[in-house]
């Protein structure tokens, strides 16, 4: 899985990549295989120049055990509700990407979870 943070753009960088190692760390605490940083993101349209620290990239390697995935996804969701600031995260897996940012807490939650379902089978969940 390939997570993608773009922080919210009135961020300084070293505040920027402090909240990327954060993200990590959290990510890095669940039973996932491995987590690394990932290539630097293409800049979003409109972006006037992106590098590794403001588009942060992790590539996350998932274990076979039931309900990582979901756990991963929970954990994105709650470190975004977090931050009071406009981040935005998308998730890859397999060509499939979901974009979060600027949603309510009951848009995300549906995004969510449909995102899920697609990605895991029923006893996953």
């Amino acid at each position: 899985m390939l997570l993608v943070l773009a922080p919210d753009p009135e961020l300084d960088s070293e505040t920027a990549e402090r909240l990327m190692r954060r993200l990590r760390s959290e990510i890095a605490e669940l039973d996932v295989d491995s987590v690394r940083p990932g290539p630097a993101a293409a800049a979003p349209d409109g972006a006037k120049g992106s590098d590794a620290v403001t588009l942060g990239a992790i590539v996350v390697a998932l274990s076979a055990s039931g309900g990582v995935f979901t756990a991963l996804i929970e954990t994105v969701r709650d470190w975004l509700g977090r931050t009071s600031a406009r981040h935005r995260i998308s998730l890859t897996i397999d060509g499939d990407t979901i974009e979060l940012e600027r949603a309510s807490d009951s848009e995300r939650r549906d995004l969510i979870d449909a995102f899920i379902r697609r990605h895991t089978d029923d006893t996953d969940i």
